[in-house]
Parts: C-alpha cells; structure tokens; sequence
C-alpha cells in the first residue's frame, strides 16, 4: 500500500509573529515586519532595512549558557521545531515513538554567519588562540538539523540541505520521499536563517539585489508591482511536522494537511538570474505533479516566490501562465513575503505553513505594496487585502542562487 504523508504539526519565528497565530494573523491583516535595522549600525549601508526578528527570548527554550553556544539560526530553528512539536502532540522525549523512525532535516542557506562575523574580529584582534571552540559548530548549516535530533532524541535520518533560498523546500521535499519509502515514519523538517549581520548586508548591497527604498520600509517589498527594486532581508524560522498517514492516525494525531507530490530541478543557467523562460521553474512544478497524479486546474492558491525583484516577478509569473493555462487567471496567488520579508533558506518552509492555514481557515492572504501593477505580471496576486476562498490544494515553488528550483503541493486532508 502506498504511503501517503500528513501535516501534523507547524512552528513559526518570524518578524511578524513568534508562534504560528501571530504569524498567520499579521498576514491575514496585511502587517509588515519591515523596519530600520537595529542589530548594528547600518549607518555605511545601501540598504537600511530588514524583517528582524525583535525581543527574541531564547531563555524561554533553553537556559542562557547553552543558547550562547548556539547561533541564531540554530535558536530559531529549535524554538520553531518545540512549537511543531507541541502541536503535533509529539513529546520532546518521543514518548511511544521510536526514535529510529524520527529523523531531521531543518535547513540553513546560510548557516551561523554573525558567529563567524565575531569569531573572526577576535581573531584579528587577539589572535588565534582565543577562539571560540564552539564556533565550528555554531556556524555549519547542520548544526540546526543536529541540535534538534540531539534535543528529542531522533536517530533517524539526519541532514541539512543548502540550496539557497530553495533551501527548506527541499528539504520538505526530501523529507517527504524518505518517509515514501520508510526511511522514517515521522521527519521534523524546515529551514532557519539569521543573515541580517553586517557581512550578510554588505554581500547583497553590493550585488544591488536589496530594495533601497529606506524612508518607507513597511512599502519597500512590492512583489508583482511596476516599483518594485528588490527583496529585503528576514530572518526566523519554520517547521514542518512531516508523518506517514497510518502512523499518525494510531496516535490520534490532529492532521493539518496532506504533502502530496514535490518536485526539483536546476536552472543550469547563471548563478544568480534565474533563466529566462522560466524552463528550471516548470520542470519542478511539472514533477511535483507528474508525482502527485492531480490535476493542474484543481491547485486553488500558490503561495509565490514573488522577490520583488524585476526578474523572479516577471519569470514566474510566465511559469504560471505556462503550467496553468487557462486556469491561471482564476488561481488566486499572493507573496506573503511583502509582510515578513524574504527569510532565504527559511522561506519555503514559513510559505509552506501559510499555503496549509490558507487551506485550514480558507482566507488567502494578500501581497501588500501592489498598487501600480506590472504589465508583463497580469495575474490575481491578491492585492493588499486578505480573500475569503475554498482552498482544497496550493502550490509553494521556490528559487535558490545557483539555479536551484524546487516544488510542494498540498492538498486538504480527506
């Protein structure tokens, strides 16, 4: 019998909202997180602006000393993955689970950039004999995988996956096949990033990928939209509680959704533009339904890419209109993005909770700051107010640097 994969726990940190509620209903109501970045003086930069993550308490998940020996990304990512864990009805102790079927894999584009930021400043100042011996394991991208398995005790499959900002799509992806052919029956699986550092800002300024737009920061994500100049940064959290359906239904698992097919490719193009047609994008959405055996007319939302960047918009936007046909004009699409900022390795996996409550509560949110539409981006993008709508199934596709494309579909639990 083929085994079919449920939802059946979500976790969010976020610059909207620390838990997966606040999250959902900043979105819904259209609130960025867009503010003038305060975790260093961002006096010398281009771009002055970021959705930071503001009072982050990592007492509340652990004690002080040990946060301390964690980067970032690596608090988030385990105050993400007990908040999934929690809804989900799993304990951190995986009572009545064996662990050998409980695997990870929470990833990070970027991994534990401020750690190497400041071991490396110490480094030049005092030599290398006062570096931290905990900054390897604070910085590698695994390191989030590897905390949490090492947290709850899962000595299932365990890895981290970077692809950029395809980063936690496929590592949802990935989770989802190794619980297919029973490498596990239940994958904690998502993406955490913390890349608002001062080397982080200074790498995208200088590659004029980041909105400049400075003086409005809640309006300077407008994906779809003819102003539009580019991303702005996030930072945070999401995890997914991936399950094989009759595992979780023994348990009496409250089931959120069901992941039925994914689907990855590559660009094999440039290694930041996106390739023009759009060929890399559709192939993956193409496989994730070729795997899914649904068809294109029954996805009711996409949760978009959508950059604001001049050529994301526009590329998948065509991809759409490729894969969907007649049918694009009716599929409602939005960029939450606008509202919680471009999360890189992180976004996927964010995304993928807000197409499943899309799903839950049947409200689409909106993409906010499109007000002056992009001729060549003519599709219903949900301007700047949330939609009430029957939403059985949703599409997440994200694009990484290096040309790295990758696909979820979700389809309501029957």
């Amino acid at each position: 019998m083929e085994r079919r994969v449920v939802i059946t726990g979500m976790g969010a940190i976020s610059c909207v909202g620390q838990n997966v509620n606040d999250f959902w209903d900043s979105l819904i109501n259209g609130r960025s997180g867009i503010q003038t970045v305060t975790h260093f003086d961002i006096g010398p930069f281009k771009t002055k602006i970021a959705g930071q993550v503001n009072n982050f308490d990592v007492s509340k998940y652990m004690p002080v000393k040990e946060g301390r020996r964690l980067d970032r990304f690596s608090q988030f990512a385990i105050a993400a993955a007990d908040e999934a864990m929690e809804t989900a009805g799993i304990s951190k102790t995986l009572e009545g689970l064996d662990p050998a079927k409980v695997g990870v894999i929470v990833s990070s584009g970027i991994g534990g950039l401020k750690s190497i930021e400041d071991q490396v400043k110490i480094l030049n100042e005092k030599g290398p004999t006062r570096i931290s011996p905990f900054l390897i394991p604070m910085m590698i991208s695994d390191l989030a995988s590897g905390n949490i398995s090492i947290r709850y005790g899962a000595t299932g499959p365990n890895m981290s996956i970077v692809t950029a900002c395809a980063s936690s799509t496929h590592s949802i992806g990935e989770s989802y096949w190794m619980i297919k052919r029973e490498d596990a029956d239940v994958m904690i699986t998502g993406g955490a990033e913390a890349s608002i550092t001062p080397i982080g800002f200074a790498g995208f300024c200088s590659m004029r990928a980041m909105s400049t737009r400075n003086e409005e920061p809640k309006k300077s994500m407008s994906p779809f939209d003819i102003k539009r100049d580019g991303f702005i940064m996030g930072e945070g959290s999401g995890v997914l509680i991936l399950e094989e359906l009759e595992h979780a239904k023994k348990r009496g698992a409250n089931i959120l959704a069901e992941i039925v097919g994914y689907g990855a490719s590559a660009d094999a193009f440039h290694i930041t533009a996106p390739e023009p047609a759009g060929k890399g994008a559709i192939q993956s959405i193409n496989l994730a339904f070729k795997h899914a055996g649904i068809p294109t007319d029954s996805i009711d939302y996409a949760n978009a890419h959508g950059t604001s960047t001049p050529l994301n918009d526009k590329l998948e936007t065509l991809a759409y209109k490729t894969i969907f046909g007649n049918h694009a004009k009716d599929l409602k699409i939005s960029s939450t993005k606008s509202c919680h900022a471009h999360m890189l390795g992180a976004t996927g996996a964010i995304e993928s909770i807000v197409c499943i409550k899309a799903m839950q509560e049947g409200i689409i949110p909106p993409t906010i700051n499109y007000e002056d539409p992009d001729p060549e981006c003519d599709l219903n993008y949900t301007p700047n107010v949330a939609v009430e709508a029957k939403v059985d199934a949703a599409i997440k596709m994200n694009l990484g640097f290096g040309g790295h494309n990758a696909t979820l579909l979700f389809k309501k639990y029957k």
